[in-house]
């Protein structure tokens, strides 16, 4: 029961296309399925800490994420923006041709959505709300049962991640040259305007 709750908290909690989906998504579409595969278990792990935090208590963690939140979002912020910037300035038939020519950066591709899926620190609250309000983790839950639900939430959100760029690489290969350029174009402007909002809504909070 502990692992299909966390299955569904996992899926449902990943579904939503934000900025990193949108990354995931132009990882797979410039480099290989891999790429997003290792992209996707990027964001999936960052979501699983998140979920340990809240199903565990862990408070130090807790205090830190709640007590430094403005500078991970500004983190995060500068990150989109980075990755915006970078897809808006990649030429799609070069970087196919590097991926042709050189091993991929999986390392560098999952670390990099993982740091940033972790510069969102209300994600630790809404695990935490989930948990509460639908009360999944009872008061005599003993540490296997949460374990077993953290771990169903890391497989709901790897399915999840798994399932979005497998649909996208199935269908990469109906996409010219030409449309890619326009869709690194676009992707780019709209992962950069998400960064810049991020940076914005913190310097709008820390003046009011």
């Amino acid at each position: 029961m502990y692992l299909l709750n966390g299955f569904i908290i996992g899926l449902t909690a990943s579904i939503p296309l934000g900025p990193v989906g949108l990354i995931c998504i132009q990882k797979t579409l410039n480099g290989r399925l891999k790429n997003g595969i290792l992209s996707g278990l990027g964001a999936a792990s960052a979501d699983t800490f998140f979920a340990i935090v809240a199903a565990f208590g862990i408070s130090a963690v807790h205090n830190f994420i709640e007590t430094q939140q403005l500078y991970l979002r500004i983190t995060g912020g500068v990150i989109l923006i980075g990755l915006g910037l970078k897809f808006f300035l990649t030429n799609p038939a070069i970087q196919i041709r590097k991926q042709r020519n050189r091993g991929n950066s999986l390392w560098a591709d999952f670390v990099s959505v993982f740091v940033l899926t972790l510069s969102n620190p209300l994600t630790v609250f809404v695990f935490g709300a989930v948990f509460a309000g639908f009360g999944i983790i009872p008061d005599n839950s003993t540490w296997f049962e949460m374990s077993e639900l953290v771990f169903g939430i890391f497989i709901g959100a790897s399915t999840w991640w798994l399932v979005l760029v497998s649909t996208v690489n199935v269908f990469r290969y109906k996409f010219r040259l030409r449309r890619l350029w326009w869709m690194n174009k676009i992707m780019g402007l709209i992962i950069t305007a998400f960064g810049l909002l991020a940076i914005v809504s913190v310097l709008f909070l820390k003046i009011i």
